[in-house]
């Protein structure tokens, strides 16, 4: 481009985000995996707020699954401690106009992290820039369920017919039920694979994998992920 100009792309609405290479980051330098973590959580803050620079209206982060409380609990704690202090700045989201929301099961989690998630959705819900939604003992499979159980209780209490379950009902009872699907999911550290995050909403989002750790990750890189999302042609099943 001509002056340095960087060159225009559509902005996709939603991109959700895995953020993947917290650990190797961090052993990479010597450092512990706590650093890691640390470093992530300020890389997602720059992200997000470039992301509503841009355009795009939300941004998913799987910060926490199901299956991380297997991870030693010194790094739990790390993470559940960053996640604190992250919903104890909240008031800043909302100077932002920044809209927060958390998917996931939030029964196993400590009842002040629990009383900040739900204080952060309550005090951001009338701001009307970006959402940002943090995957927090969140699992694709479990929503899954969930959502299939929500629906059952009302089959069986004679409440709902089991015939008016479609696709478009059974997404009401997901977790993600307030915002569109992803159209971009972008996962660093260079693994190819979803991990059980968002099974149902990633049926026809566009898959951009990144060799670069989640850290060390930049506007930059978004910019390349973006651009190869605008060069996808999106036919949603048809011609």
């Amino acid at each position: 481009m001509p002056n340095g100009q960087k060159e225009q792309f559509p902005v996709p609405k939603h991109i959700a985000i895995i953020m993947d290479g917290n650990g190797r980051w961090a052993q990479k330098r010597g450092l512990p995996r706590n650093a890691g973590h640390r470093q992530g959580a300020k890389v997602l803050e720059n992200i997000c707020d470039y992301c509503q620079k841009i355009g795009v209206r939300y941004v998913t982060a799987y910060a926490f699954s199901t299956e991380n409380w297997k991870r030693p609990q010194a790094e739990v704690d790390t993470i559940m401690d960053l996640l604190r202090n992250y919903l104890k700045e909240a008031s800043k989201q909302t100077r932002r106009n920044v809209r927060l929301l958390f998917l996931g099961d939030r029964t196993p989690l400590a009842g002040d992290i629990r009383q900040l998630m739900d204080q952060a959705e309550r005090e951001s819900a009338g701001n009307t820039g970006i959402t940002v939604c943090m995957a927090i003992n969140y699992g694709g499979r479990a929503e899954i369920v969930h959502s299939a159980r929500s629906l059952a209780r009302l089959a069986a209490q004679g409440r709902l017919d089991p015939d008016r379950i479609d696709e478009s009902l059974f997404a009401q009872y997901l977790y993600t039920k307030e915002m569109p699907s992803p159209d971009l999911l972008i996962r660093p550290s260079g693994e190819l694979r979803i991990s059980n995050f968002l099974l149902w909403q990633l049926a026809y989002t566009e898959f951009v994998f990144m060799d670069v750790l989640w850290p060390d990750f930049t506007p930059s890189h978004l910019d390349q992920a973006i651009a190869q999302y605008a060069k996808r042609n999106r036919r949603f099943g048809g011609i």
